[in-house]
């Protein structure tokens, strides 16, 4: 890990979780294509789903062992080699172990290796049949209000958990998936295709007696008769998100804007100390360095 990341942003790795329910169902449709009516949906019909935005509320140290994940997928290093398999044991250890079901970026960003994890699971292929509009609303999520949100982009700087939340989708998890350098190139060039070749990839890996490819405008019908559940009274949930689900992670997001700012502060404090030791020790013949070296480390300590 790069010292500079390990000094300002690590955490101990998380106690790993348990499994206490089986995975039942993968969703692995790309983002925007229906998951969160296709997550209250699964919840009305009784499972426990993990969608991938539930990352956000998740601890810091998962985030980061999410991100480090995605980082042995789309970004191997000398540490992390190509080579190092994803399997069973690193997402049990990362899934709430009372889900039986993972839908949107949790199984989108990992799919052909959560499969193989889970090869008992029913597989859904949640789509939209209108690609150029799934294109248009990936592009508002992922870049307009993600990576090209300068506001976000200072507060990763500065607070250790938006890191490894801009880590996992933003710099390595999205554009790896788009096979891009960032995500927005990756959306604007090569989204269309990549998204009918995910689907085109999902085909080729599940059998077609275990697989539904649904569209959100298909409804309860092929969902239940595909999960052999009974037809709910009440209509199949329509949303996109919702104003309450941006309230909670406002709500998520305001602890981190303060400590962010708490930890820009202290940067900037810090800087200013730097700087003055720096003039201070030039004209005293340079004793000041020991000590100077010592500032990374006094930073990293006091972040919040």
């Amino acid at each position: 890990m790069n010292p500079l990341i390990k000094t300002l942003y690590s955490y101990p790795p998380p106690p790993p979780r348990h499994r206490t329910q089986p995975i039942r169902i993968l969703c692995v449709g790309l983002p925007r294509s229906g998951t969160e009516s296709l997550s209250l949906a699964l919840t009305q019909l009784g499972y426990k789903p993990f969608h991938g935005w539930d990352l956000v509320f998740d601890t810091a140290a998962h985030l980061q062992a999410w991100a480090q994940l995605a980082e042995r997928k789309h970004a191997p290093s000398a540490t992390t080699p190509r080579d190092d398999p994803i399997t069973r044991a690193d997402f049990d250890a990362l899934l709430p172990g009372d889900c039986d079901v993972v839908l949107d970026s949790a199984a989108a960003l990992f799919t052909p290796e959560i499969l193989q994890a889970y090869p008992d699971a029913k597989v859904i292929l949640n789509t939209r049949r209108d690609v150029a509009a799934w294109q248009r609303s990936a592009r508002q999520a992922f870049v307009t209000d993600g990576a090209a949100h300068w506001g976000l982009w200072v507060l990763h700087l500065f607070s250790a958990e938006v890191f490894w939340l801009w880590r996992l989708y933003y710099a390595v998890g999205f554009p790896g998936l788009f096979g891009a350098r960032t995500v927005e190139e990756g959306l604007v060039g090569k989204g269309r295709r990549v998204y009918r070749e995910h689907g085109w990839m999902v085909k080729g890996l599940v059998p077609s007696d275990n697989l539904l490819e649904w569209n959100v405008e298909d409804g309860w019908g092929p969902l239940c008769e595909f999960l052999e559940k009974e037809v709910p009274q009440q209509p199949f949930p329509q949303t996109n998100a919702g104003e309450g689900f941006r309230n909670r992670v406002e709500k998520r997001v305001g602890p981190w804007r303060r400590t962010a700012l708490m930890n820009l502060a202290l940067t900037v404090t810090s800087a200013g100390v730097l700087g003055t030791a720096i003039v201070f020790g030039a004209r005293k013949g340079g004793w000041w360095w020991p000590a100077v070296r010592k500032i990374p480390g006094w930073i990293g300590a006091r972040w919040v």
